[in-house]
């Protein structure tokens, strides 16, 4: 189990990431089958279409030979964000940064416990130009598994930021990390994070504070290494949003009068509006254009029920107290 002694200042310094490199390796070990599935099936059973024309792809098996389910994978094609916000270009190009020697040895240190790879893998991992040869495996993976899901992807974890950062803000780290998972716990100002294949050890933020990332495409992971941020990483809540359909009320729920009262899509709008939500997370909740989500949402801001607010580059809409009124929850 990993203990990590934080302070108020670690409280303040702590910072919210997203991390495209990472949520690509993630994903493409799914479509591949290097690890469970779980709750993600019905995703990796649509996105399997799209990873079968790249399966072969000498760069791309090495990526999945080196993606395992617990234990190191090297840093420089699993990065944490150094910052938030990074692009899935800005960490390519760190990616490919990153000197031959270094590495090799990250690489060395990831095939511990790994059966030997094949004469394919094996190449690839022995060029002189093999950090290049991986970074193309995963800007690969990234327009064939990612790019096409990534406005909604990008929505899900904006979504948890907010409210993740807003529990933190406001109440300090027991209310942020409740809920995170089973595996985290705050006990006496450290934070115990009890890890698949992890080590036994102490670790103190001393003002640094913690970078949370939340993904979609993997459970629970830390990162402790000297060159990044200690960053938790932890996945995101609302995933099913990749590929649910409409939402839909409860039979158990009786006749639907906000429905009546303001038109099927707008009462579905209201109820998903509990948590602040971007109108590209409710286009794909509700099935609908982002153009006619955004109509419906401007109707419902000009009434009063939700308010918007910018988040980076995006516009979170969420319920209002006369909204919560409306839809029954005071």
């Amino acid at each position: 189990m990993y203990r990590i002694e934080v302070d108020q200042a670690d409280l303040a310094a702590s910072r919210f990431g997203i991390a495209p490199l990472l949520e690509t390796l993630n994903a493409l070990g799914l479509a591949a089958g290097r690890v469970p599935a779980g709750p993600l099936g019905p995703w990796v059973e649509r996105a399997r279409p799209r990873y079968l024309p790249i399966a072969d792809d000498p760069a791309i098996r090495t990526l999945t030979f080196l993606r395992r389910r617990a234990g190191y994978m090297a840093d420089f094609i699993s990065p944490p964000p150094a910052r938030p916000n990074l692009t899935i270009a800005e960490q390519l190009a760190t990616m490919r940064a990153t000197p031959l020697d270094q590495a090799r040895g990250e690489v060395v240190r990831n095939l511990a416990g790994l059966p030997e790879p094949d004469t394919v893998v094996r190449e690839v991992l022995d060029a002189p130009d093999m950090v290049e040869r991986l970074a193309a495996g995963l800007e690969t993976a990234w327009h064939a598994l990612l790019e096409p899901d990534w406005p909604v992807l990008r929505s899900i974890v904006e979504r948890d930021i907010v409210h993740r950062a807003g529990r933190l803000a406001a109440y300090g780290w027991a209310e942020a990390l409740d809920g995170l998972t089973r595996q985290v716990r705050w006990r006496d100002g450290v934070i115990e994070v009890d890890i698949l294949g992890g080590g036994d050890a102490t670790r103190r933020l001393g003002g640094a504070g913690l970078m949370f990332v939340p993904v979609v495409f993997s459970e629970l992971g830390l990162a402790v290494e000297q060159n990044w941020p200690y960053t938790l990483m932890y996945r995101a809540r609302g995933v099913a949003a990749l590929w649910e359909g409409r939402a839909r009320r409860s039979p158990e729920a009786g006749p639907d009068a906000l429905a009546k009262l303001l038109g099927r899509t707008r009462a579905d709008l209201l109820r998903l509006l509990a948590e602040p939500a971007t109108t590209t997370w409710l286009s794909a909740r509700l099935r609908m254009s982002i153009g006619g989500i955004g109509d419906h949402l401007a109707v419902l801001y000009a009434s009063g029920l939700v308010t918007r607010e910018r988040s980076g580059r995006s516009v979170l809409y969420r319920r209002t107290a006369v909204g919560d009124i409306l839809v029954g929850t005071t």
